[in-house]
């Protein structure tokens, strides 16, 4: 990718000319870019984008550097002017303010009036600061050609002016000089600039999504569980637990597939192949004689009852996010009405779905290579425009890896460009680069490989690359420390500590974080198999009943999490992350700053669940806005206690059977008008 020029000012240029070689500006590069443009940036309205471009031309010449912003079709709408740094690096800044799709660029020209003025500053000579008067006349004349009104008037006399100046021996050249670099007179010509020649960069496309795309806290639970105990529960049974879970500071209340369930090679409990009459299902299994992925499963309620749900849940603060899995039960109407969709096999059988050695016998994918590829994108977009009209505006979707990449970025475009505050979750853990090209073509948010990053050199490594590297730009990660597919081994002991240590991790890692709600408030730690990631008696096959009162809970922990993380900007960007160092392998340490600076966030860990560690964090008091030498309060923002720090070095000790981490506020020491000392 390149600088463009503008429309070409000769009849004809021979081949292998530029249309016009008068265009000397070199715009070589445009950042934040992804791909060379070929895919958007992301930010969320009222987010700052940074923008760097290197412009130079040749020989010694001023430059002036635009940089050019708008909705998508509309790049020029607003201008700003980009400031040198070093290198022939510019910067300029903009703020999107409301979720759409947007495009910036940068334009660049060698400007004849400030170079004009730089080479006058220069001269000593009192005959060639004479004649480059003159030549500042011209200069000055022409912009007041392109000015209009009082400016236009204002132009012309000094233009006069300094002809005549230059000209009258009676004016000294240093008194000459003063008058050519007027700096008043100077901004008046500066914004009628000669922009005949100016090169244009192609322009880059930007996603703005709304703020909860940056910043989620999520929590997932199956509806049917939500009953009295040994009772199917219902949309209604919801929302007697909508108190509970807004109390715990979530703000996204996530449900697998809600969908009519097949009853063709139905799976029982445990993933049981042989089912009994009362077995309920796997929800992924979707589509039944009472319909498919527009409809609700009956035993669940109405959809008079979903909407009922969903309007409650706004009112506690809480947005439903839908399970959208695109494949089919055996007795799924789409496979009747469609059979075109899905793959035959030479038996006459449909291929189901397969990813050994796990088999799906219930569940059969779509052809995404069949002759009616475009009846199969609409339909499957419309299941999306149908529960967006129920009032659903979050998505996480399931394995979206298995299907079609053209179609997710035809889908979510589409659907982004009617509804810009729709997010989607790529539930996808699966090949990096996959996962990347999935969030590249339009998702939102993006699973991690958090789960199985445990100890402090791979978390380490992995975060650096999540807030540090290109995947930055548009790759928002949102970390799980369980789902119902995967309880991770570090999980299957059942310590306290360790789902503390974990919960603390994703809430203060990374901006989205969720959890696999009753299973990880409630330690459940059983898994099916040794060695298996699946939990024993798990959801996804049959009902559950929680009992959210037991003593164990570490709800009163996940509640103080997530009021840290409403509280405090810091934990709510990905960018500022940066870790400590600690010399001791069992604790990590990192730091978060909000985009101002003021809110800043260390965080320090025990990785280790079972014993007391101890160890100095390195943390330079500069780094967080506080002068050498001077002392700073932390502030424990879970435990309430505070600590006295000083110097560069800071000593830390964490039990894990009482608190397996600090997250602390920095507090500066500050005095007010009365010359009271406190700390802020």
């Amino acid at each position: 990718m390149h600088e463009t020029q503008t429309p070409a000012l000769l009849a004809a240029a021979p081949p292998g000319m530029p249309p016009d070689g008068r265009v000397r500006t070199i715009i070589d590069a445009v950042l934040p870019v992804v791909d060379a443009g070929r895919f958007a940036v992301k930010r969320t309205a009222g987010e700052k984008l940074e923008v760097k471009a290197h412009c130079f031309a040749e020989g010694h010449d001023v430059l002036r550097v635009m940089l050019r912003w708008g909705p998508e079709g509309n790049v020029a709408a607003h201008e700003v002017e980009m400031v040198l740094l070093y290198n022939d690096i510019w910067e300029a800044d903009f703020v999107p303010p409301v979720p759409g799709r947007y495009a910036y660029t940068v334009v660049a020209w060698v400007d004849s009036f400030a170079s004009w003025r730089h080479e006058l500053e220069r001269r000593v000579d009192e005959e060639d600061i004479r004649v480059a008067a003159q030549v500042g006349a011209i200069e000055i004349a022409s912009a007041a050609g392109r000015a209009t009104g009082a400016d236009q008037k204002a132009l012309t006399a000094w233009a006069q002016t300094l002809d005549r100046s230059a000209a009258d021996r009676s004016i000294d050249g240093a008194s000459l000089k003063a008058m050519a670099l007027d700096e008043d007179q100077a901004a008046v010509a500066a914004r009628y600039p000669d922009r005949r020649f100016e090169a244009h960069f192609t322009e880059l496309p930007l996603i703005v999504d709304r703020e909860r795309a940056r910043f989620s806290s999520w929590y997932e639970l199956f509806p049917r569980s939500t009953g009295p105990a040994g009772k199917h529960g219902t949309l209604r049974d919801v929302e007697t637990r909508l108190p509970a879970i807004a109390k715990m500071g979530f703000d996204v209340l996530y449900f697998p597939p809600i969908h009519p369930i097949g009853r063709i090679d139905r799976k029982g409990k445990n993933n049981a192949l042989v089912t009994e009459p009362d077995d309920v299902g796997s929800p992924w299994a979707i589509g039944a004689a009472e319909g498919g992925h527009k409809d609700i499963l009956p035993a669940l309620g109405t959809l008079a009852d979903f909407r009922h749900l969903v309007a409650a849940a706004h009112g506690h603060g809480l947005e439903i996010a839908l399970d959208i899995a695109f494949q089919c039960a055996p007795d799924h109407p789409y496979v009747k009405a469609h059979p075109g969709w899905f793959r035959w096999r030479p038996d006459g059988s449909v291929q189901y779905a397969e990813n050994p050695p796990k088999k799906y016998q219930d569940i059969y994918p779509f052809n995404f290579e069949c002759d009616d590829w475009q009846g199969l994108w609409l339909e499957l977009k419309s299941v999306f425009d149908h529960w967006i009209a129920e009032g659903v505006t979050i998505f996480r979707v399931d394995n979206p890896h298995t299907k079609a990449f053209p179609f997710w970025e035809w889908c979510i475009t589409e659907i982004k460009r009617q509804h810009p505050g729709v997010i989607f979750l790529a539930e996808a853990f699966t090949r990096p680069k996959v996962m990347h090209r999935l969030a590249k073509v339009g998702y939102s948010q993006s699973y991690t490989y958090f789960t199985w990053r445990n100890t402090k050199a791979e978390l380490v490594e992995y975060f650096t690359e999540l807030s540090q590297g290109p995947g930055y730009e548009y790759f928002r990660p949102n970390v799980w420390p369980n789902t119902p597919d995967i309880l991770h081994a570090q999980l299957q002991g059942g310590e306290a500590a360790m789902f503390r240590l974990r919960l603390v991790l994703a809430a203060t890692l990374a901006a989205n974080y969720g959890i696999y709600g009753p299973a990880y408030e409630l330690l459940e730690h059983l898994p099916r198999n040794p060695g298996s990631e699946e939990y024993l008696d798990s959801e996804k096959y049959q009902l559950r009943h929680w009992d959210h009162d037991q003593p164990k809970s570490i709800a009163p922990l996940i509640t103080r999490v997530n009021r840290v993380r409403h509280d405090n900007p810091a934990l709510q960007f990905n960018g500022s992350l940066r870790f400590l160092p600690v010399e001791n392998e069992q604790l990590i340490a990192y730091a978060k700053a909000s985009p101002d600076g003021r809110n800043v966030v260390v965080t320090v860990v025990n990785l280790d669940p079972h014993n007391p560690q101890d160890g100095w964090v390195g943390l330079t008091p500069e780094s967080i806005g506080v002068e050498a030498g001077h002392s700073f309060q932390m502030h424990d923002l879970l435990s309430d206690e505070r600590f006295l720090w000083q110097g560069e070095s800071h000593y830390v000790r964490l039990d894990p059977q009482q608190a397996p981490a600090h997250i602390l506020l920095v507090r500066r020491r500050v005095r007010d008008e009365n010359d009271f000392e406190q700390f802020l």
